[in-house]
């Protein structure tokens, strides 16, 4: 099964993705980070995530791109009654975007690397037993950005709703408050 957990930033939607791991009863928790980290303010999120999922019982793979690959050489036993936490794609999509430090995806559109995530998340939940995958909701605020921003944006559209799609259940998480759009 996958679970999609969307919401802006700060809205809780970590925390309910962990609370739906714990709740699974799955033996074997995945985490995967996909946070490039970049000065004292991710270093305190990385530390403040960490803090949250101490003593849960997770195996914490850090994977930045390719995420697809994440789990190459961690087999366990148990791996079909496994649940993996993808902790999340709107730092996946930007890592991979900008992976260059260019200003953009280079010479691949948008929806091609749209579908290159898309196909690496898959691949990766087609590995375990369960799924949840955190996202952002990132083109809400109405502002108009430069080229790059405003394609990480479309991209981020694009991979939210294929995945909205594929997903078994899409929860938004508003100010702390779950709201079920699907499943």
């Amino acid at each position: 099964m996958i679970y999609l957990v969307t919401g802006g930033s700060g809205s809780g939607k970590s925390e309910y993705a962990e609370n739906l791991v714990m709740a699974s009863g799955c033996p074997v928790r995945y985490y995967v980070a996909t946070m490039t980290v970049y000065g004292e303010e991710g270093k305190a999120k990385v530390l403040r995530h960490q803090e949250l999922r101490r003593g849960k019982g997770f195996i914490t793979v850090e994977c930045q791109a390719d995420v697809g690959t994440a789990l190459c050489g961690i087999r366990n036993s148990n791996q079909e009654k496994a649940i993996l936490l993808l902790e999340c794609v709107s730092n996946l999509a930007a890592n991979e975007m900008f992976a260059d430090g260019g200003e953009g995806q280079g010479n691949v559109s948008i929806d091609k690397l749209a579908d290159k995530l898309l196909k690496d998340i898959l691949c990766l939940a087609s590995q375990v037993k369960d799924m949840v995958i955190v996202t952002n909701e990132v083109a809400s605020d109405g502002i108009i950005y430069d080229s790059g921003t405003a394609g990480y944006i479309r991209l981020m559209g694009l991979v939210n709703s294929r995945l909205g799609a594929c997903s078994h259940r899409v929860v938004e998480v508003v100010y702390g408050i779950p709201v079920v759009w699907k499943g």
